[in-house]
Formats: structure tokens, C-alpha cells, sequence
């Protein structure tokens, strides 16, 4: 586990490196939950630092309410049977929706449970906070995780976070957030220090070196969770090293996956699952559930080699 200088204050085990869960689907468009538990046996195997399920790369805007209940309980009984953290996403747009899926979470003990600010109508500050009240007393005291993506219809700076988090009380842990440049580091130094602050997996190092981050729900861990462990692992006594690898992952992003988004208009749950698909560490496969357009999967087994060519110590022991 990594050492930090701000966010201390959070509870231990909202930190580090968090993989998240995929899902696979099949060609009649439905979710392989076969395949999705040898995923999550994969993701304990590697001994990460936790999982969660239902961020945007796990489709939980696309899915059957019996559908997330299923997906939660494989979750939590193996994470629970292994001695695994897990944090349960109950993302949804509808804030009724949220509220009703974070009640049914509770029952399977998270170590915290993930939400979005309410999404077809942007927030105003006091309903954001009202959300988040309403939120809180559904988790019933387990921990929340707000998850505020570029992409939300309202992404809150650091200085409107501290606002709204301390306006809706303690029952908020952690924020999942993009980062920025130096002024954002400097803002965020001055505003969030008292929660745990998830930046993206490409940019965890700088995150660290920076005394900002406490970990990443990390899509590098999409690509090798074991590699990404190993990664987060060296910050802590070995930081140029992690930094000068974070350099060639950036590297590799921009020149091989983002265009994928920027010249094809892949979504970012797309993005992650061609990762997956290069580091083939779990039979999860690319193809996201329609409408959401994937990417083939030769295009992974085309970009394999060059990733294990310019990131090998993600790929060390497969």
C-alpha cells in the first residue's frame, strides 16, 4: 500500500488500486456471468488493492435492475468468501433509481458504495447536497465514493466539492474525479485534503508525487491488474521509477487508444475493454451491449505485442 500526504483522514482501505469489473456479454447481448466470475476470480488472484463494479467501463447505465442485483451478489460472495474489499457502484441518473440501489447494497457489506450526482438535469449546489443526504441515509453508515467524471452534466471544481461535501455531512469518503495541471494539484491541496481523492490509473503517480491522491479506480488495471498492483506497490519506496513508467503508459494511451475515442467516437467503457482485451489476463472481451458501439478484437491482438514492448513491467509473470 502506498503512503500519502493528503486525505489521511480516510478510512484505510479507501485507497490504492482499484480494478474495476467489466462485464462480458455475449452475442445475444446478455451478461456472461460465467465469465464474469472468472473475472472476479482473476482480479482476487492478482491480488489488487480492491474491486468495483458499476463504474461507466462496468455499463452500469445499461443494465436491468435483476441484472445489477446479480452482479452485486457474485461480487460480494467471492470478495467476501476471499477477504477481498469490494465497493459496490449504485450509479444511475435517476436519483431514485441510485437511492433504491444503494439500499439494496447495504445488505452485502461493501467497503463503501459509489454514486453519481443526479445526470438527465444538472445539479444545482443545495440539490447536490440534498442528493447526497438523500444518498447517505440509504448507505445506512457505509461509506459513499462520489464519482464526478468530465463527462457528468456537472463537474464541481475542487473549491465547489469541499462546499458541497461539507454541506451534506461526513458520509461521503472519497471522490473519483479527473485531475488537471499544477492549479488544479494547488486547489486541490487546499480544498480536499480530508477525503480520500481517486484520480485516473494513467496519472496515479503523478497523483502521489503530487500529495493528492489517495489511489485510482484504475484503468490500468484494465489492462494488467496484477502489473497495475505491482505499479501503485512502487510508489511508495520507488517513485521516479513509477513516474518514468506512468510516462510511457501516457505515451501508449495517446498514440494507441485515444484515438479510438477522438477519431471514432468510442466511449470510454469501449476504451477500457480494448485494454482488457490486450492484456488478456480474463475472458471478457470487447463487445459492449448495444446500442454502445466496441471495438474489434483484432484491434486488440494487433496492439498486444506493442504494449508489452513499451510497458513490460506491467506484463512481469504472464
Amino acid at each position: 500500500m502506498m503512503h500519502r500526504t493528503a486525505g489521511d483522514s480516510a478510512p484505510s482501505r479507501l485507497r490504492g488500486n482499484w480494478a474495476t469489473l467489466l462485464l462480458p456479454i455475449a452475442d445475444d447481448d446478455s451478461v456472461d456471468f460465467g465469465r464474469l466470475a472468472t473475472e472476479i476470480e482473476a482480479l482476487i488472484d492478482a491480488r489488487v488493492d480492491g474491486v468495483y463494479s458499476n463504474g461507466t467501463a462496468g455499463e452500469f447505465h445499461n443494465q436491468m435492475e435483476i441484472e445489477y442485483d446479480r452482479i452485486q451478489e457474485l461480487l460480494a460472495d467471492r470478495c467476501t468468501a476471499a477477504g477481498a474489499p469490494f465497493i459496490i457502484g449504485a450509479c444511475h441518473p435517476d436519483p431514485s433509481v441510485s437511492c433504491d440501489r444503494i439500499r439494496r447494497a447495504t445488505r452485502l457489506a461493501p467497503a463503501a458504495i459509489q454514486v453519481i450526482l443526479p445526470d438527465w438535469v444538472p445539479v444545482t449546489d443545495s440539490e447536490a447536497v440534498d442528493f447526497l443526504s438523500m444518498a447517505a441515509d440509504a448507505a445506512a453508515g457505509i461509506p459513499l465514493v462520489l464519482y464526478n467524471p468530465p463527462h457528468a452534466k456537472r463537474v464541481l471544481t475542487p473549491a465547489e466539492l469541499e462546499s458541497v461535501l461539507r454541506r451534506a455531512g461526513s458520509a461521503v469518503h472519497g471522490i473519483k474525479l479527473a485531475d488537471g495541471d499544477a492549479l488544479w494539484y494547488a486547489a486541490a491541496r487546499q480544498h480536499l485534503t480530508e477525503w480520500a481523492v481517486f484520480v485516473p490509473g494513467h496519472h496515479l503517480a503523478t497523483g502521489i508525487s503530487e500529495g493528492v491522491a489517495a489511489g485510482a479506480f484504475s484503468n490500468i488495471a484494465c489492462l494488467s491488474p496484477r502489473g497495475a498492483q505491482a505499479w501503485t506497490d512502487r510508489m511508495s519506496f520507488d517513485l521516479p521509477a513509477a513516474l518514468d513508467l506512468e510516462c510511457r503508459i501516457r505515451t501508449f494511451l495517446d498514440t494507441y487508444i485515444l484515438p479510438y475515442r477522438l477519431n471514432g467516437g468510442h466511449s470510454n467503457a469501449a476504451l477500457d475493454k480494448l485494454l482488457a482485451s490486450i492484456g488478456n489476463w480474463a475472458p471478457i472481451g470487447t463487445r459492449l451491449r448495444r446500442p454502445y458501439r466496441w471495438i474489434a478484437e483484432a484491434e486488440a491482438n494487433r496492439l498486444r505485442s506493442i504494449a508489452r514492448d513499451l510497458l513490460p513491467e506491467l506484463f512481469k509473470g504472464q
